[in-house]
């Protein structure tokens, strides 16, 4: 076969077909570079072949498969472990601290085992209606999370002094020997049912239906000294004392003790801040729920614009007495880390303005004025007279300071500690004006006021309590009950008030400033 070379005219050059030859020709023309561009080619892959790439391969990550379970709900009550479990605190973690009492019993005393001592409506408007009523209740102090040198032994000295040091230690000896084995302090037998197996100290007896709240008053004298159930050195009276008192709650309601009479709202209050304090310090999560019940029945048992008094729910009344009380507990709570009614303060603060005289700083029991002053019960401790000293004003102004109320923001504060100057504590038995509440109180308000207040207020104080503590034979370290309220706690709660007093130095630290 033959191939024709043709010539085509100028205008048909874009559109002639390539023959073979020329597309050969194309080709061989190109190959010198094809033939360079594959050998450039096979010179590199013949040049990573040979790097000695295992020697750069990282060694193969292990991988590590954790397994866990799948979390389980817990128990809305967990079991208690009993107390042979116990691990000494420096074995256990400390934000889940000391043992955990024995499982908590969900019965409570019946109210016919109440020694109620008579008709508990008496006709009385005072703070205890009835001879049950708690008297010594309105105790306690701030527990405002501002604590002093609990524990630390040569703080307590520098700042009590030697003297009021050692006598906290006899009266806390005192206590400590007349628990009962149960945990609780027996009011009325403390001599006869108690772990020294019996004593001769036999005057002073108070009335049965107190144990709840001086059980209480008992244990925040220890709490206050630095012993709790996690540790301090009598970890196991305070262990005793608070599984006690979570065997006396209604674990429906969080009542610690039986709605009887007018004292059980007193009982509670004192025992729920002994609880509350306790827990600050322990973080026992089986303490957790009761003590967090104990908040939630004071939360419900409050006036709305007001404070509290004997009726839960409220009836509208309030005095300045148990007002104080519950705000302490609650405090104590909040300072804890549990859920409390903080409206509560507000409707606390508008009671205890609507008490104060403004004329003189006078704060009343149900309202202002001498009238409201104190509360006393007919035929059993009026003869006591309440003009005598200015409890109320001293609780007053102890809430205002925890309530976060200065006197540079509330002027009323510094009237009601120049009034209180005016009734210095002194015990004189023969003129009936001995009264360890008010001096309880008057004693803690006056240290956080400071100044001049507290410097002459604590002269009066210790020269009223220290020379006056027995310290002869079984009476060693405790106090006579008698004061306005003694009759009704006894000999167990006019040490632990006094203990108390005493431990003002080191108990909570200062909220006002330096002295």
């Amino acid at each position: 076969m033959s191939y024709e070379t043709r010539v085509m005219p100028d205008h048909y050059i874009g559109h002639v077909e390539e023959s073979f030859s020329d597309i050969l020709y194309d080709w061989m023309e190109r190959a010198p570079w094809l033939g360079i561009s594959l050998g450039l080619h096979f010179v590199a892959y013949m040049i990573l072949v040979a790097i000695p790439w295992s020697t750069n391969t990282p060694e193969a990550t292990q991988i590590i498969e954790a397994h866990f379970p799948e979390p389980v709900d817990p128990p809305e009550d967990p079991p208690i472990p009993p107390d042979e479990d116990i691990v000494e605190p420096d074995e256990i973690d400390p934000e889940i601290t000391e043992i955990a009492p024995d499982e908590i019993t969900e019965t409570v005393d019946s109210p016919d085992n109440m020694d109620t001592m008579g008709d508990p409506e008496f006709n009385s408007d005072a703070a205890f209606d009835a001879i049950a009523d708690n008297s010594i209740i309105g105790i306690g102090g701030p527990p405002g999370g501002k604590f002093g040198t609990r524990g630390d032994g040569s703080g307590k000295i520098r700042q009590a002094g030697q003297d009021t040091v050692e006598s906290i230690q006899e009266g806390l000896a005192w206590l400590a020997d007349n628990q009962s084995p149960d945990g609780s302090w027996d009011v009325d037998e403390f001599y006869a049912n108690n772990v020294k197996g019996g004593t001769n100290c036999t005057e002073g007896s108070g009335i049965a239906s107190q144990d709840i709240g001086v059980t209480g008053l008992a244990l925040l004298a220890f709490l206050g000294d630095g012993s709790t159930t996690r540790d301090g050195e009598y970890r196991s009276v305070v262990q005793r004392g608070i599984k006690w008192l979570g065997e006396q709650q209604d674990p429906d309601t969080g009542l610690i003790g039986v709605p009887v009479g007018h004292a059980y709202v007193y009982d509670h209050a004192i025992a729920s801040l002994a609880m509350a304090e306790n827990f600050y310090d322990s973080r026992n999560p089986f303490q957790k729920l009761q003590v967090q019940k104990a908040m939630n029945f004071i939360g419900r048992a409050r006036h709305p614009y007001g404070g509290w008094r004997y009726e839960v729910p409220s009836d509208g009344d309030s005095d300045t007495s148990i007002t104080g009380w519950m705000v302490f507990a609650l405090k104590a709570g909040e300072d804890a880390g549990l859920k409390v009614d903080r409206e509560a303060y507000n409707g606390a603060l508008q009671w205890i303005d609507s008490v104060s005289d403004a004329e003189n700083g006078r704060i009343g029991y149900i309202g202002p004025g001498v009238g409201g002053r104190s509360s006393r019960v007919t035929g059993a401790n009026d003869h006591f007279g309440p003009e005598k000293g200015e409890a109320m004003t001293g609780v007053g102004l102890l809430s205002r300071v925890f309530l976060g109320q200065t006197p540079q923001t509330e002027p009323m504060m510094k009237k009601h500690g120049d009034l209180m100057l005016r009734s210095l504590p002194e015990w004189n038995e023969s003129d009936q004006s001995i009264d360890m509440y008010y001096w309880y109180y008057g004693t803690y308000a006056m240290y956080q006021l400071g100044g001049e207040h507290w410097r002459r207020w604590r002269k009066g104080m210790e020269r009223a309590i220290l020379p006056h503590q027995r310290q002869d034979g079984d009476y060693l370290g405790s106090w006579d009950p008698v004061g306005a309220w003694g009759y009704q706690g006894g000999r167990v709660y006019s040490t632990a008030l006094m203990v108390l007093t005493l431990e003002v130095f080191y108990r909570y630290s200062p909220l006002l400033g330096a002295r």
